[in-house]
């Protein structure tokens, strides 16, 4: 498909780690009472989404990515009104990709996304095997995908092993820092010798400007035409800042994915009945734009 020349998504596709949050649900499984309190909370990050563009956000560049569970309505009424967006294909918080439905591809027909999306756990030090099977699952879903005129999405996370953090102190940080960009430049080229090729790599940030050129040389070698877009893995407001201000100077980087450092604060303030719920959507509207300005400003 003809990637957009930017995507700059507001991302709330999140389902176990939004039901603890939000709902102090342990399990995947919600009562009535909570699945519809969950649709209300996720309607007015959405309602944040459109605020934003009426406030002057380009509808062009503008992405929503959330979940069939707890959004359906929200999806339809996306398509609807014609913006760009993105529903997931995973299974929430597992360690090996799974689809989130058995019959995933009459889903995925019904919901109609601009893109799907799907998230992984992939370090190319790790598991050779469980690598293995998920390159074929992806493959599995590219190749519908692409039958389908329906574009693809992976949001491949790097999560550092025992050994790789020990090299490093145990520090997260370090870790951030010093390893994790050249694994995620691995783990592209690993995947895309498994004939993995996506439109879009939804990519954790870097701090230098030469790792962010390394993703890209390796999203885009030998062919290869994917954009990658910079997720926020809920981290602050400022380390968030600070990636996209590396990966707005770049060709080839074509956005973000931000979602919790984007709504988390609003709605937990509206949860625990600190803010109203106008003031929760217009703080949601204020930081996405924030964030498209400050893209915006940098490109």
């Amino acid at each position: 498909m003809e990637l957009p020349g930017e995507l700059l998504i507001l991302a709330f596709d999140h389902r176990g780690s939004f039901k603890k949050k939000f709902l102090g649900a342990e399990g995947e499984t919600l009562t009535a009472e909570q699945l519809e309190k969950a649709k209300e909370l996720k309607r007015m990050i959405y309602e944040g989404f459109e605020k934003a563009i009426e406030a002057g956000v380009p509808k062009e560049k503008a992405g929503m990515l959330v979940d069939e569970e707890m959004g359906s309505e929200l999806l339809e009424d996306a398509k609807m009104k014609g913006y760009t967006f993105l529903c997931p294909a995973e299974k929430s918080g597992q360690n090996e990709f799974d689809f989130n439905y058995p019959d995933w591809k009459e889903h995925i027909m019904k919901t109609g996304p601009v893109f799907c999306k799907v998230l992984i756990r992939y370090n190319p030090e790790e598991d050779a095997e469980l690598n293995k099977r998920q390159a074929s699952k992806l493959r599995e879903l590219q190749s519908f995908l692409k039958e389908n005129g329906t574009g693809f999405l992976i949001e491949p996370l790097v999560p550092a092993t025992p050994e790789q953090l020990e090299s490093v102190g145990g520090d997260k940080a370090r870790y951030d820092k010093e390893l994790r960009p050249k694994l995620m430049v691995e783990m592209i080229r690993q995947l895309r010798s498994a004939e993995v090729e996506p439109d879009v790599w939804k990519l954790e940030g870097v701090d230098s400007e030469e790792d962010a050129k390394a993703l890209v040389e390796a999203a885009t070698e030998n062919g290869g035409n994917a954009g990658i877009v910079t997720l926020g893995r809920g981290e602050s407001k400022e380390k968030v800042a600070e990636w996209l201000k590396v990966g707005a100077h770049i060709d080839g980087i074509i956005g973000f994915a931000i979602g919790r450092t984007i709504f988390s604060e609003a709605l937990k303030a509206y949860v625990d009945g600190k803010i109203p719920r106008e003031e929760a959507v217009r703080k949601i509207a204020e930081t996405y734009k924030e964030f498209v300005e400050l893209w915006e400003r940098e490109r």
